[in-house]
């Protein structure tokens, strides 16, 4: 018996002595949860700076901060302020267009839905984030990639959407809502664009709701 129990001790003594020396680290799975965590921490705070204080230029102190890390995080999780502002932008984006579809729900008619639509849409607070990450995705081609995978779920959602609306609706659109929600998209950003890089005008001179053909009367018009 005497000698179990110091057996039992010795593999104790080097379950504790193994478990300091190794830092007891934490599982893989609890790391990549917590890595996630933190990546959504630094993508939520930088997009509410962002709606707070439209086109100032956040330093990375102030990013980590506010999401409550490190600096240093900030480019472990991102690779750079850049590639963060442009993931923040996007989310704020797709965030104001999930506004925008709760007030096309609210169209009583195809014309309505369409001007609505538009106005909203040139009235959102993301819209000069996003501009400054597709300036940046001109600029950095090694953001490009993450541009586009931002513009691909915002046209996929957008997609989505139309589609269940004119299909409870009965209404219909003049080409496929790929197209679509494409189309729309790409002019209300490329007007942007445009007005923030000093072209004269302003996003009031377009015809936004003109880019949409979705229709509830039979036949063209």
């Amino acid at each position: 018996m005497e000698n179990e129990r110091v057996e039992k001790g010795r593999v104790e003594e080097t379950e504790r002595v193994e478990k300091k020396r190794t830092g007891a680290r934490p599982a893989p799975g609890r790391s990549r949860d917590r890595g996630r965590a933190t990546r959504t921490r630094l993508i939520e705070a930088t997009a509410e700076l962002c709606k707070e204080r439209p086109g100032a230029e956040l330093s990375v102190a102030e990013i980590a901060n506010a999401a409550g890390v490190f600096p240093n995080q900030v480019t472990y999780h991102f690779g750079s302020k850049d590639s963060l502002l442009v993931h923040a932008a996007f989310l704020g984006l797709l965030h104001d267009a999930r506004r925008i579809e709760r007030i096309g729900r609210q169209a009583p008619d195809a014309a309505t839905f369409r001007r609505n639509i538009a106005r909203a849409v040139l009235a959102m607070p993301s819209l000069p984030s996003v501009t400054r990450a597709l300036a940046a995705g001109i600029s950095k081609p090694e953001l490009a990639p993450v541009v586009d995978r931002h513009l691909q779920l915002l046209f996929r959602q957008s997609e989505c959407f139309v589609g269940q609306l004119v299909d409870s609706r009965g209404w219909a659109a003049r080409r496929p809502l790929a197209v679509e929600a494409r189309t729309f998209w790409s002019t209300a950003l490329g007007a942007v664009l445009l007005v923030r890089a000093g072209a004269h005008g302003t996003v009031a001179d377009l015809d936004l709701a003109g880019s949409l053909t979705i229709h509830d009367e039979p036949g063209p018009g």
